[in-house]
């Protein structure tokens, strides 16, 4: 803008004044609004809760059948290590067609380290290259079936066996059982609801059919879980701005714009 000669220097003395108390109310309230809007949005929410509630007998039902892929190696292993950190004891049963108990109920859960390792899934070096499953001691003792009773049911007899008390099973599985096996998986479910043994799921990317089924044989006070990969967020930790906050930032973008332009400085040379 040209500097314009103005005679009457004096009287924009009350004019300048007031357009530099309207530019400082105008910062003091974006700097309002930012505070407010701070406080406004939510905070990623806490921690997930413990897999297995403290003073519990658990026992981790893992799926290790052939059928599983890469991606479902690499959740179990976020699984187990989310289980590791969160302290406590545990037990481990492995199952495929068959099952068979690789820690005893009341074994600090720092052993499941030692298993952690046959879930890691090392990333290819050539393009292109899908991430292969380590091979693990039971990759040639398993057949590719999945039979999930049989799993749920080694561990409803170990705890019968050692009387355990406060038990929980933690069946970690994508839930594709065999055809086959709902029979027997349906029996297991029953005995499960009879001792009031709960079963916590956490599902390796399962179908929602898979999940419907599972919900419906769950005893009293299972719930269904979804795992994740290592280094994902659990689902629902993201947070999202509200609606009225965008809103008002916007509002107050324009306002303040508005207010810029009405209040533009004027230059000027004594005349």
């Amino acid at each position: 803008m040209s500097a314009i000669g103005v005679a009457d220097f004096p009287a924009f003395g009350r004019v300048a004044a007031r357009t530099r108390w309207l530019r400082r109310g105008g910062a003091l309230l974006v700097l309002l609004f930012a505070l407010v809007a701070a406080l406004a949005i939510p905070r990623d929410r806490a921690p997930a809760a413990a897999l297995v509630p403290a003073g519990s007998n658990a026992i981790a039902v893992v799926d290790v059948s052939a059928s599983i892929s890469w991606e479902t190696y690499a959740r179990i292993a976020s699984t187990l290590q989310r289980l590791r950190r969160d302290g406590g004891r545990a037990g481990l049963v492995l199952f495929s067609d068959t099952a068979y108990q690789a820690l005893p109920p009341g074994t600090p859960v720092e052993e499941l380290r030692g298993f952690e390792r046959f879930f890691v899934v090392a990333q290819p070096h050539g393009a292109g290259l899908q991430p292969q499953p380590p091979r693990s001691p039971w990759t040639e003792s398993f057949s590719a079936g999945t039979r999930i009773s049989t799993g749920l049911a080694l561990a409803l007899q170990t705890i019968r066996d050692q009387h355990l008390k406060r038990p929980l099973v933690l069946l970690v599985s994508d839930l594709d059982d065999d055809a086959g096996d709902l029979e027997s998986l349906t029996s297991v479910a029953l005995a499960y609801r009879k001792l009031g043994v709960p079963i916590r799921v956490v599902g390796l990317n399962p179908s929602p059919e898979d999940v419907r089924l599972v919900e419906r044989l769950l005893p009293r006070g299972g719930s269904v879980l979804q795992a994740s990969l290592p280094g994902q967020r659990q689902a629902g930790a993201h947070s999202r701005v509200p609606r009225r906050v965008v809103g008002a930032a916007i509002a107050t973008a324009l306002a303040l714009a508005c207010l810029l332009a009405l209040t533009e400085r004027l230059r000027w040379l004594r005349a």
